[in-house]
């Protein structure tokens, strides 16, 4: 199929799948607000609980300060992701905006970037909720949370989408409420001077702590929570919202729940305000849920702990999973990945293969990194997605600008220079251990990308079972 082809500006969801060669196969279900709830899910709004203590420490308390800029940072990528989802409705997500926008090789090689990203984070989720349920419940180790979390999740995902969604809505009211009670009881603690806590903006600026330095530091570890957003975009084949539906659903998703993490951190600050650092280890890692504890005690801090590991655990890594499934159902369809992954299930209309397939492979990496410990998947995280970002962002100035010659010279030339410089710059100032682990991730996507082109493989290739009639 020549990538040369462009989409019809009018029509229906299907309409516009079929003039890029595909034919409707997965069930085309959600509305916009299901995909906004899918992407506030994905990224989950009580995010900053788990790594507040980290981020706080790299960024000298200033955590609030860390996720506006992150919302700066993303807001550009949003915007990009929303103009190519628009004129690619289709589940490969950033594989398929830079393949088509492009070139079918860069496409491919963004596609396998942010595959790392996908697969990886999944991983994330297990092995952090595993950490979590061992503080919950010390006698059970954790591999053993991880097999029931992934066993509920998967299964979940394969039920079929329409499932999936009515899981997140309850997930998402759950984590809203629990923010709203966090809200109360850090209120109550501030007007009460419970602890020491005071009404202060120091944790939204403190000029004698702020440096350059110090915010990229931590700008790369709260982009972490950000990450998700994106995901919306795989689901594209499924909404049933038109083609600006799942554009709309990023940006309102990102800014929603950068505006959730500002107001939980800057409250959180707030009980600690004359604290710059924690202690390393456990001090750091508990210091959300120990400020909970000081403020409303050991109750509410273990209901805020099993919220954190229902969320990460279930709902987060629902998300993920099947956000990584649409990935590869996507890139196997053109015959970039093994063609049985682009088996739909025609009962329940999933991809079903690629479902039990990520299973399979969270479970093992769930298990090694669980030894491993957060810190490596973390960085390899951030590579993959930014460096697909970096790919989404060329992708928008190459097909608008240059081949359509469109004359939105903010939308399609200065929003993705712009966002293209800012994640090229948290990009460079990532860990060696990230830039290195995602390089190598990288060569062996060109050892493979080289090896389907022997195979006279050059294109995005529609498998005939996939093809519109």
């Amino acid at each position: 199929m020549s990538t040369a082809t462009t989409p019809s500006t009018g029509g229906d969801g299907e309409a516009a799948l079929a003039d890029l060669g595909y034919k409707q196969e997965l069930r085309r279900s959600l509305t916009t607000t299901d995909l906004l709830v899918y992407g506030l899910v994905f990224m989950v709004p009580i995010a900053p609980w788990a790594i507040f203590g980290g981020v706080y420490n790299s960024a000298a308390g200033m955590v609030p300060l860390v996720y506006a800029i992150g919302l700066f940072a993303m807001i550009f990528t949003a915007l990009a992701y929303a103009q190519m989802s628009k004129a690619f409705p289709v589940a490969g997500s950033v594989y398929a905006y830079v393949g088509r926008g492009v070139h079918p090789n860069l496409g491919f090689l963004a596609g396998w970037t942010i595959l790392l990203d996908y697969l990886l984070v999944p991983t994330l989720l297990y092995v952090i909720a595993a950490l979590s349920m061992q503080a919950v419940v010390p006698g059970v180790p954790g591999w053993v949370w991880i097999v029931v979390f992934l066993a509920i999740n998967t299964t979940v995902n394969y039920v079929g989408i329409s499932f999936t969604a009515v899981v997140n809505r309850i997930f998402l009211a759950a984590e809203l409420l629990f923010i709203a009670a966090f809200v109360v009881i850090a209120v109550l603690a501030i007007s009460n001077g419970t602890g020491g806590a005071r009404f202060t903006t120091t944790p939204l600026f403190d000029a004698a702590e702020f440096s350059p330095a110090l915010l990229a530091t931590a700008l790369s570890i709260a982009v972490l929570s950000f990450l998700g957003f994106d995901g919306i975009a795989t689901l594209s084949e499924e909404s049933r919202g038109g083609r600006s539906s799942a554009g709309k659903a990023m940006i309102l998703g990102l800014v929603v729940v950068a505006l959730l993490f500002i107001t939980q951190t800057w409250l959180a600050g707030m009980l600690v305000p004359d604290t710059t650092s924690f202690p390393e280890g456990l001090e750091t890692d508990n210091a959300f849920f120990n400020i909970v504890q000081g403020a409303a005690g050991r109750g509410w801090q273990v209901a805020f702990l099993v919220m954190n590991v229902l969320a990460v655990g279930i709902a987060n890594a629902v998300a993920a999973q099947s956000a990584t499934a649409r990935l590869l159902f996507s890139m196997a369809r053109d015959r970039r990945l093994p063609r049985f992954l682009a088996h739909v299930n025609p009962r329940n209309q999933v991809p079903d293969r690629a479902i039990l397939l990520i299973g399979g492979l969270t479970l093992v990496l769930g298990l090694v990194f669980n030894q491993l410990g957060l810190t490596v998947i973390a960085s390899l995280v951030n590579f993959g997605a930014l460096t697909a970002f970096m790919l989404l962002h060329v992708s928008v100035v190459s097909y608008y600008a240059v081949r359509k010659r469109s004359g939105n010279v903010l939308l399609h030339v200065l929003v993705p220079v712009v966002g293209f410089l800012v994640i090229g710059y948290v990009l460079v100032n990532a860990g060696t251990q990230a830039q290195v682990g995602g390089l190598c991730w990288l060569a062996v996507g060109v050892v493979v990308l080289l090896v389907q082109r022997a195979r006279g493989r050059r294109g995005i290739e529609v498998a005939p079972e996939h093809a519109a009639r």
